[in-house]
């Protein structure tokens, strides 16, 4: 069977496509984080697949919830995503579409890990290094975790950057005992 990610990537292409061709990324990244959070929800999941409930009633679940967010597009997009029992891919979906979205703007999410928190010129400063480094707009998320003891561990894609005390303590230990 077809993973998750698999099942979910052309209907994010084709999400993506129709958003670009409108010059809608923005508004059709914030109704696929509103849809994917209702698909995810407890609550919601279980009537996602309710053979009690027909796929109209779970969408008007999901239409009622975004309301306004949600235009004739995005509606449209998910009653085909109810019509072929896919309303379960969201969180999915919206992940690859805003992978799809950096890539079209040259924007990369970097994701750091601190010891302690990044004051506002720290975070300036980390955010210029990175966009010489990768030559894109840099999208930074921060979170602090002590047990790095010093320094940051810093995700972009698939790179890794371990500048942290714990990590350096680490590969020590390795090249002692190996």
């Amino acid at each position: 069977m077809l993973n998750r990610t698999t099942l979910a990537r052309p209907y994010a292409r084709a999400a993506f496509q129709v958003a670009r061709e409108r010059d809608q990324l923005s508004h059709w990244s914030e109704a696929l984080v509103i849809a994917a959070a209702i698909a995810a929800d407890d609550g919601a999941r279980p009537l996602l697949s309710n053979p009690r409930l027909t796929r109209d009633q779970v969408l008007e679940l999901f239409t009622d919830i975004g309301a306004a967010r949600f235009d004739d597009s995005v509606t449209n997009f998910l009653r085909v995503l109810a019509t072929y029992g896919r309303l379960e891919l969201l969180p999915e979906i919206s992940t690859q579409f805003e992978g799809l979205r950096r890539e079209a703007e040259a924007r990369v999410h970097v994701q750091v890990t601190s010891a302690h928190p990044l004051g506002e010129d720290e975070s300036v400063r980390l955010t210029e290094r990175l966009k010489a480094r990768f030559g894109r707009e840099i999208d930074l998320d921060v979170d602090v975790d002590p047990a790095l003891i010093g320094g940051a561990v810093i995700r972009a894609g698939d790179q890794v950057i371990d500048g942290s005390v714990r990590g350096r303590l680490e590969r020590l230990g390795r090249q002692v005992a190996g």
